[in-house]
């Protein structure tokens, strides 16, 4: 077993050489998050694969989800004496981050894959195909640092392939798109080839879109369990439960990721207008810098509008985003201002439990 088969680079090995100087605990070797299950990690070294936990100093000190491991990150891991199991004790830098606002009314991030090289974008060619779903998916791509790649799958079963590459292409604006058959094999060999020397790609999308048989098409076997999507709507079951990374035997690795119908950004603010360089194109060639797109004369986006150069569901899509990053951004200073008052009123609390002794 080795490392280097699961991405590890010589920029890793200089954040190890550095974090490792600064590691209280020596014993410790470099290792891969591969699987992630309540708190419990499933880590790999060049040593073996241990089943870990995060160390208790790791864990006191940590502030928010982002200081825990996900799968993907490169750890400093130290194996108890005997065991196959192993002690976290810290995270190299990531080079990227995908994630999400976790479903619900909550303000919590859900991170998704990290470290990885290109998001695979997964969507079927069917009824299951949403343009306004591969908007939000573009833009938590662009945010993550992460190159995104759109996959179209089900190309055997699809009476017009072309109306949906099509589609993706307008939306994509300079991504690339690929549509591939998990049964025949179309399009397979297009997509393993991104990944050679080493990358990591995680696969998003919907239950059903055929995430699974994609993992196993690349990897060449039966890696994935998969089911059938519903004759009824063409929607999928879901079929992965949790965030795994496998190792592909021709070279790179996959994070395979649960089925997701609700997608909502996390503080993508900086990166909508990357997953719509169409709408910005527009409004930079506007009269005025301030213009705000309703009235104003010598406004680019809406004779863009008016002539159908912008379609209107996409600009409103693109609205719809705006005003929904911008309640999260409220949301969260609320939230981390109520943490700081809580924070100091438990500080207060415990002071006047326990006064200073006068001598």
């Amino acid at each position: 077993m080795s490392i280097n088969e699961y991405g590890w680079n010589t920029s890793h090995e200089a954040n190890w050489e550095e974090l490792n100087e600064n590691l209280k605990v020596k014993k410790c070797v470099p290792g891969r998050v591969t699987l992630e299950h309540k708190r419990m990690y499933r880590v790999v070294t060049n040593e073996g694969e241990w089943l870990s936990v995060c160390s208790g100093t790791m864990q006191y000190e940590a502030d928010d989800r982002r200081d825990f491991p996900a799968v993907g990150d490169w750890v400093a891991v130290e194996r108890m004496p005997g065991e196959e199991r192993g002690i976290i004790h810290a995270i190299l830098p990531r080079t990227s981050l995908f994630s999400r606002k976790a479903a619900g009314t909550t303000i919590v991030e859900q991170i998704i894959a990290v470290n990885i090289d290109i998001v695979f974008l997964v969507m079927s060619m069917n009824k299951d195909f949403n343009a306004r779903r591969l908007e939000r998916y573009l833009v938590a791509a662009y945010d993550s640092g992460a190159i995104p790649v759109i996959v179209l799958t089900k190309k055997d079963v699809c009476d017009d392939p072309s109306h949906y590459i099509e589609e993706a292409r307008n939306i994509a604006l300079g991504a690339d798109v690929f549509a591939v058959s998990n049964v025949t094999g179309e399009g397979i060999d297009a997509l393993t080839a991104l990944l050679k020397d080493g990358k990591t790609a995680a696969l998003l999308g919907s239950s059903g879109v055929g995430k699974s048989s994609l993992t196993n098409a690349i990897c060449g076997g039966e890696t994935m369990v998969v089911q059938d999507i519903r004759d009824d709507d063409d929607k999928g079951r879901h079929t992965t439960t949790h965030r795994e990374l496998v190792k592909i035997p021709d070279g790179g690795v996959l994070i395979d990721t649960p089925g997701m119908r609700e997608f909502q950004l996390w503080d993508n603010s900086e990166s909508l207008d990357s997953g719509f360089k169409d709408v910005e194109a527009f409004a930079e060639a506007c009269k005025f810098n301030d213009c705000q797109h309703n009235n104003e004369p010598g406004c680019a986006v809406q004779e863009a509008l008016s002539n159908g150069a912008l379609p209107d569901d996409r600009y409103a899509s693109y609205l719809k985003l705006q005003k929904e990053l911008a309640f999260l951004e409220r949301k969260m200073d609320s939230a981390a201002q109520a943490e700081e008052r809580n924070k100091w009123k438990k500080i207060t609390k415990s002071m006047r439990k326990h006064p200073s002794k006068k001598k």
